[in-house]
């Protein structure tokens, strides 16, 4: 009590026993974590909302997906949310393509894949520092009852030596030991609230991450059937040609062309005419023509892969 005889919750808290005291500090230490993580994930769940939308204006807006994936390329270190999963994912497609010929299945297989890494890791830094505020709303209170059972159970044990027990006696024991209730409750209710509230941002996030992966393999995957479609398209065309031509060519070499000059004499004079090829020799080259691809493009991976192969080279240089 203070020089009124009014009880004060500073001269409370000083005059606690040690125990209570560590319990109040140890709750208080709690609470400033606990609110340092609310206003670093409200910050961080805002500016990942903001990233997503200003990505998604810009990708539905028609832009070429080659020039918005230099454009993140410029910007690797800033790359956050939608951006991470839309590089890795146009990444691995582009490298899938220029390996050389592979089953649209693998592709795309391949392509999402790498994309739903991409979220998982996104979704593991949004995620991060929740289990803390989980921990600290589930315990709180438990270690504010332990201190206000301490409390209280010292107070009687005080009583117990005195004869005459009035109250102003037993309020303070009892008031200081419930403020390490109060302040459980203080650091458990801001946690618990803000950790659900975080929870259904997450989820809201990581279900807009997966319709974008989504939709994105299917863009990928309409345009991989129209590449084909169109490839697929040249490619009979030049050998319906190369096989016209050869069949007309081959047809001129089997009859050729004779002309008649009229001389001194009456017997006709025989020229003959324009040469051709022989037949087979055109089908080959027309059969080698179509079977020419280009060379693909290979890209080294870096790490294991990479050291086999600068290591075999160095052998191979060797020997």
């Amino acid at each position: 009590m203070d020089a009124q005889g009014t009880l004060s919750i500073s001269n409370l808290i000083l005059n606690a026993s040690p125990l209570v005291q560590v319990v109040m500090l140890f709750l208080l230490g709690l609470s400033v974590a606990s609110w340092t993580i609310i206003v670093s994930r409200s910050s961080t769940y805002k500016i990942a909302r903001q990233k997503a939308d200003d990505f998604e204006e810009k990708f539905w807006s028609g832009i070429d997906l080659n020039n918005l994936f230099n454009d993140c390329i410029k910007r690797t270190s800033e790359l956050k949310g939608l951006e991470v999963i839309y590089t890795a994912g146009f990444k691995e497609f582009v490298r899938l393509i220029n390996s050389g010929p592979a089953d649209q299945e693998v592709v795309m297989d391949g392509t999402y894949r790498q994309m739903k890494v991409s979220q998982s890791r996104e979704i593991e830094d949004l995620e991060a520092h929740l289990g803390t505020l989980a921990t600290v709303g589930s315990i709180s209170p438990y270690i504010g009852l332990f201190g206000t059972v301490w409390g209280i159970m010292h107070a009687f044990i005080a009583l117990a030596a005195v004869k005459n027990a009035t109250l102003s006696m037993v309020a303070p024991p009892i008031a200081e030991a419930l403020i390490a209730t109060a302040m459980g409750l203080f650091a458990a209710i801001p946690a618990v609230m803000f950790y659900n509230r975080f929870v259904t941002k997450v989820e809201a996030l990581e279900n807009r991450y997966i319709n974008f992966m989504d939709e994105f393999a299917t863009i990928l995957n309409r345009r991989l059937v129209r590449v084909r479609s169109e490839m697929t398209q040249n490619s009979s065309s030049q050998t319906t040609t190369t096989q016209s031509t050869t069949t007309n060519r081959t047809e001129r070499a089997e009859s050729p062309v004779h002309h008649y000059e009229s001389n001194a004499t009456t017997q006709p004079v025989y020229q003959r005419g324009r040469s051709f090829n022989h037949p087979l020799s055109e089908q080959a080259s027309a059969f080698n023509r179509t079977r020419t691809t280009s060379e693909p493009v290979h890209y080294q991976t870096p790490g294991v892969e990479g050291e086999r192969e600068r290591h075999f080279a160095r052998q191979t240089h060797q020997e």
